[in-house]
C-alpha cells in the first residue's frame, strides 16, 4: 500500500500535465481549420495531362 503514496501523485501529475497541454493546443489555434487538411490531402494540385489521340 506504501506505493500508493507515489502511484497517485504521479497520476494527478500526469493528468495535469496531460490537461496543460491540451489547453495550449487550444489557445495555440491547433484546432481552428478541422477541414482544412482534409480537403487537402484529397484535392488535386493539378488536372492529369491530356494524351493527344493517336492518328491512325
Amino acid at each position: 500500500m506504501e506505493i500508493l503514496v507515489i502511484l497517485v501523485p504521479l497520476a494527478l501529475m500526469l493528468g495535469g500535465a496531460g490537461l496543460v497541454a491540451f489547453l495550449w493546443s487550444l489557445r495555440s489555434g491547433q484546432y481552428d481549420d478541422l477541414d482544412g487538411a482534409a480537403w487537402r490531402a484529397i484535392a488535386d494540385d493539378e488536372p492529369p495531362p491530356q494524351e493527344a489521340p493517336v492518328k491512325r
